[in-house]
Parts: C-alpha cells; structure tokens; sequence
C-alpha cells in the first residue's frame, strides 16, 4: 500500500504527539507498506530525524489547518501523490476530498463546549468557523472508512450525536512519556510543594475554577504552589491576569513550554497533578502522570474515568469546594494510601501503549484496503 498520513499538526499539543509517535512508530514496525507524509515545511528536518525507514516520503504541504486553501488545494495536493489510504489524524479533512481515508476523532469538545464568548475571533466571523466545522465535522465521520478514536467514552459521544454504525468506530488507546533512566535531571528554583497542570488552558479545562479552588487552600494557610506548564496563547495570557486579579502572583507560577525531560521531573516531583476538565478526548497528562508515578486529580468525567481507573482522586468538576478538597486530600495523604494509589496506577497503565496504538492503526489500514 501507498498510505499518506496528515502531519502537518506535528508540533502541536496532544494531536502533535500522537502524530509524531504513530509516524515514529509506523516506521518501526511496518516493513511492506510505503508513507507519504504531508508536512509544514519548518516541520521536514525533525520528522526526518524522527523516521526510522527509508519508505517514508516527505512531501511539503504549507496549507495551514482550518483555512480556505486547506480546503480547495490539499486535496489536490493528496491526489497528485496517488496514495491508496490517507490517514486524517485530525478532524479537519477536505471536504472537496473523497478518495479512500480514515480520520482520528480526539474529542467531541467543539460540539459539547462552543468557545461562544470566550473565542478570540469578532461573533460574525466565529459564526462563520462554527458553520465550517460542522460541514467538515460532517463530511470526516460520514464520508471516512473508519473513525480512529482515542477511548471508549469517546465513541459513545460520537454515537450519541451522529447517526454512524458503531462497527466503523474503532478504539485505539494511546500512550505516554518516555520515561527515561536518567533520574538525575534536577530543575533549580523549583518550589518545594507544588500541585501541577500540564497542557492548554482553553475554557473547557476548566483553570478558573482551578485557580479559585486553589486558593480556597491558601487562604486556608497550605503552604503550596500551583505551576502551569504550558505553551503562552491567548487564553494563558487571560489566566495569569486572573490569577493577578485574585492576588495569587506568588502562589501560581507559570512555567511555559519544557522539553520532555523536563516534564518528566515536574511530573515526579509534583504532590499532585489536577486535571479539572470539563471534558477529555483523552487526558495523556493522566497517563504521563501515573508513568511517573505522581498522584493524578482528576474530574469525574467519562473519559478520565476511563483512563485513570481507580487509582486517581476524583472530584465535582464544577464544584469549587469539591475541588478544593481533593487537593487537601492529597496533602493530608498518607504514604501507604498515596503508594497503593500509584501501584494501582502502574497496572492500570499498562494497556496504553504507543507501539500498541501503532500496530492496532496498522491493522485499521489493512482492513480499510482489504475492503475497497
């Protein structure tokens, strides 16, 4: 098979690595099939360094996610290649485009938490984008082969809103960090006590209420910090004005973007990683969380139910107090309590794999051809 994959998304967050792991991995494992891939050009040098195959073509693709030249000339693009599959690991797929494909649906999010009056955009334009994603939304699920998605609880909410056969859905778990034997790393000027959020801070993550449970705690006399490692956008920026705004600057520190590495110490060092989303497609800081044996706090919510197990602290996402508490709790932990929750972490994760996400993809490929 000729395949094409979509990775023009390369370094993002979260789409970004599970771009660059299944490319990584693909080229692992596949010996029989060829990959042409469709990149930004400032992206070609690391996905070379990434590739472990010479069957990987790298073709350069500067149409820009969600515009108007990604829909009328990626297509073309796509054709001129004659790929036998393409792989959308994204939702935004061409709708000019109707040759055989798959796309990967992380999340639901847009559909159940409109941006509405937290968009960047003027109302008349953001209208505009909602009507376009539901046209694109649309054409990826009915006119693709298969629908990659990320967890059970996924599928269901696709189910539950679109009218799809539910064999065309398949469940690839994803994985996590690699974890390396080097524990040596130190970061300095690092708090000694600190609760961790890894990832945007876009409204459906639910920092506000974060921010404000946490500092039900300071008020309470904790001594504890609470660090944002993430990338500097918009909605980052309006979230250290409120932690301004609430005379929080010395307890909350924002740490910007860091190597894995680097996130690897923040995860092992933390009391706590507080994951308080109001929705996940998947929730990998859970995932890289239990990897490194830290504590995971997490909404109860489907998906971070499913992906924690029993072995994570939940509370009332949209309860302050609730919130609050959990990470009182994780302060008051005892050693044996916070010990059997991470073993039974450990277990747990042990069904997500990204070499396993690979194979299982590969497979979902093969079926799609067989089929045609």
């Amino acid at each position: 098979m000729k395949i094409g994959i979509d990775v023009r998304l390369w370094n993002e967050t979260g789409v970004g690595r599970y771009i660059r792991e299944l490319v990584k991995n693909l080229s692992k494992i596949d010996k029989k099939n060829n990959y042409v891939l469709f990149a930004l050009s400032e992206n070609i040098d690391e996905i070379n360094n990434v590739i472990a195959s010479n069957s990987f073509k790298i073709v350069q693709a500067n149409f820009r996610w969600h515009s108007l030249e990604e829909q009328l000339l990626f297509s073309m693009a796509i054709k001129n290649e004659g790929v036998d599959l393409m792989h959308f690991p994204y939702f935004s797929v061409p709708i000019l485009y109707n040759s055989l494909f798959v796309v990967t649906i992380h999340d639901l999010i847009l559909n159940n938490f409109p941006t509405g009056k937290a968009s960047t955009l003027p109302f008349f334009v953001y209208q505009i984008k909602r009507f376009a994603y539901n046209a694109v939304i649309d054409h990826a699920l009915n006119k693709s082969s298969k629908i990659i998605v990320p967890l059970n609880a996924v599928k269901a909410d696709i189910l539950n809103k679109f009218h799809l056969n539910e064999n065309k859905i398949v469940v690839t778990y994803e994985g996590s960090l690699e974890v390396s034997d080097n524990k040596r790393h130190i970061i300095t000027n690092i708090p000694k006590k600190y609760f961790l959020h890894v990832g945007n801070v876009y409204p459906h993550k639910n920092c506000d209420r974060l921010i404000k449970s946490f500092k039900k705690l300071t008020e309470e006399q904790f001594d504890v910090n609470l660090l944002f490692v993430g990338r500097e956008d918009y909605f980052m920026k309006r979230l250290k004005s409120n932690v301004e705004n609430l005379n929080l600057s010395k307890n909350i520190v924002f740490v910007g973007e860091v190597t894995d590495q680097e996130l690897n110490f923040y995860y092992r060092q933390a009391v706590g990683v507080v994951i308080p989303s109001l929705m996940e497609g998947f929730g990998l800081p859970a995932i890289e969380s239990l990897t490194n044996s830290s504590l995971v706090l997490a909404a109860d919510i489907p998906a971070l139910r499913e992906v924690c197990g029993d072995s994570a602290i939940f509370f009332d996402p949209y309860n302050e107090n609730d919130i609050a508490e959990s990470m009182k709790k994780a302060l008051e932990l005892s050693p044996n309590k916070r010990k059997e929750l991470l073993q039974i972490g450990i277990t747990h994760i042990k069904q997500f794999s990204w070499i396993s996400m690979a194979k299982n993809t590969l497979k979902i490929y093969e079926s799609c051809i067989s089929l045609r």
